[in-house]
């Protein structure tokens, strides 16, 4: 997919061409340094889990004018001198001239409820970028606060389906359906075992009709 660049889990880049090729990443994670990785500008995190808020990566992608965003447990985890912007839920931000939201991640599910308790208020975010507005969700199952986003008209939206932290793939479904997004990119799924992996891409591509269901490479 042009200026989105997916590194496996819930780890992306986008480019922003109609702001000077800007490079902004979500919850980098498993980046290495032969990717010729490009210097983030503004650095988003969803949570405080290491799979998501690694130190290691960050690094790889710090310059002296890089953002990081995150909820403010995340940021007290990091000693670096860039400059960082605390978010809570549900709040709209603008910064180096660019406009985001955040909205609820949270596991509701009994036997999930110790990973992503609601009441860490930790988030996804949602932002125009290329004339598109995305939805990354971070870590979450179907959640009541997502029937509030088929108003959004998202062209974009980042879903997990692993299963075990996150919702799977029939409640990622059916989380869609609700969302209505145009185009759908699962995440957070490939920690599975490949055949599990792809029987979750099989079934999402079968089943969900009401989104264009687009399958991202990793890139290695």
């Amino acid at each position: 997919m042009e200026n989105v660049t997916w590194f496996g889990h819930a780890s992306f880049s986008f480019v922003d061409k109609f702001s000077g090729h800007r490079i902004y990443y979500v919850d980098p994670f498993q980046l290495t340094q032969n990717n010729d990785l490009l210097p983030a500008d503004i650095i988003f995190i969803t949570h405080a889990h290491s799979d998501h808020l690694s130190r290691g990566d960050i690094n790889l992608i710090l310059k002296a004018d890089t953002i990081v965003v995150a909820t403010p447990d995340s940021l007290r985890t990091l000693d670096i001198m860039q400059e960082k912007l605390p978010v809570e839920s549900n709040k709209s931000y603008k910064i180096k001239g660019f406009e985001f939201r955040t909205v609820p991640a949270y596991n509701i599910k009994p036997d999930r409820l110790e990973f992503h308790p609601q009441k860490n208020k930790w988030v996804g975010y949602i932002f125009e970028l290329n004339g598109l507005k995305i939805y990354h969700a971070g870590d979450t199952d179907f959640i009541p606060e997502m029937r509030d986003l088929a108003e959004e008209h998202l062209d974009i939206a980042m879903l997990p389906m692993g299963g075990h932290y996150t919702m799977g793939v029939d409640e990622m479904i059916e989380a869609a359906r609700i969302i209505r997004a145009r185009k759908v990119i699962p995440m957070h799924y490939r920690m599975l075992l490949a055949d599990e992996a792809y029987k979750a891409e099989q079934k999402l591509l079968s089943e969900l009709k009401d989104s264009e269901v687009v399958i991202l490479e990793e890139f290695k």
